[in-house]
């Protein structure tokens, strides 16, 4: 049964996309062509937009679902039991099926906490929705699309408009299938760098994004405040000062903190906006995909004690 928006059951979070393996290097400069550098650090973990921000809607206490295609790769087992031990229930679109699962290779800069990525994606996948997609929808209080899998993100946002579920879509760069995908959208959460076509400016995407109808759109900038548009009003929330150590899956932390905000009836679009902003800064603060994790309980704690001395 789902729960309604702000009540105390742990809110039920569908997320639509992108699974890789991420290997993760951190290194004290890119290297130069044709050198070799030693690195000083490195992790292994799932990754993608989708299930980085599962992961981070399950770490702040939600009851995360990711839907993707993956297959029956040794790869794809890595990828299921890392997310299962962070709390993420994987539906696999590609069961019993061999397909080439995305291996991220993601290089840090450890004196800026910079990171470039190298990945297959899944853009252009032809994966089907899964049988049970209608019931996933009809059991969450919000759901993500990423803008992968696309066959699956249409089914899924078609299926939340006639169940009158919030959708958030995570718009870190325009794909093919983001014109459906915002005819839907409640909530478009976009990087500074998104455009749609036809648009050269972050003000001008919003504005296009508004006139199609988006009920909210929110655009990130780094380190810089966010900038949001929503009932004909627009404004702009501060981001907090952090030691930024490791940027990777910032903006995934962003936007899992955002959906699972986002159902709460007592937050306002600015708190929703805050509140994300400092998860996304923790993340930043923190070496490594899923260290960080650890200090997500202080961080809630501290968030309602803040709420309450208010």
């Amino acid at each position: 049964m789902r729960n309604a928006p702000g009540s105390e059951g742990a809110p039920q979070g569908l997320f639509v996309g992108l699974a890789t393996l991420d290997v993760v290097h951190r290194i004290a400069a890119p290297p130069a062509v044709n050198q070799k550098v030693t690195a000083t650090g490195q992790f292994v973990a799932a990754g993608g937009p989708a299930a980085n921000a599962a992961v981070t809607f399950a770490g702040l206490g939600g009851e995360a679902v990711l839907v993707t295609a993956l297959g029956d790769d040794p790869v794809a087992g890595l990828i299921r039991a890392d997310l299962a031990a962070y709390g993420v229930r994987v539906v696999d679109a590609a069961a019993g099926t061999t397909r080439a699962v995305p291996v991220s290779a993601v290089s840090v800069v450890e004196s800026t906490g910079d990171r470039s990525i190298v990945s297959l994606d899944a853009v252009n996948s032809e994966a089907a929705p899964p049988a049970d997609l209608e019931a996933l929808v009809g059991a969450a209080d919000v759901l993500l699309v990423d803008g992968h899998h696309p066959l699956i993100a249409s089914a899924a946002v078609e299926f939340a408009r006639a169940a009158s579920t919030t959708v958030v879509v995570d718009a870190g760069r325009w794909k093919p299938v983001m014109s459906d995908l915002a005819s839907h959208a409640t909530d478009m959460v976009c990087s500074a760098d998104f455009r749609v076509p036809g648009t050269d400016t972050t003000d001008s995407t919003a504005a296009a994004l508004v006139g199609d109808g988006v009920g909210t759109v929110v655009t990130t900038h780094g380190g810089e405040p966010v900038r949001w548009w929503s009932d004909g009003e627009s404004g702009t929330v501060p981001v907090p000062p952090v030691e930024v150590v490791d940027t990777a899956g910032a903006g995934d932390a962003f936007h899992g903190a955002y959906a699972y905000f986002a159902v709460r009836a007592t937050d306002s679009l600015s708190d929703r906006i805050a509140r994300s902003a400092r998860v996304a800064a923790l993340r930043c603060s923190v070496v490594g995909p899923r260290a960080w994790l650890t200090r997500l309980p202080g961080h809630i704690h501290d968030e309602q004690t803040r709420r309450r001395s208010r």
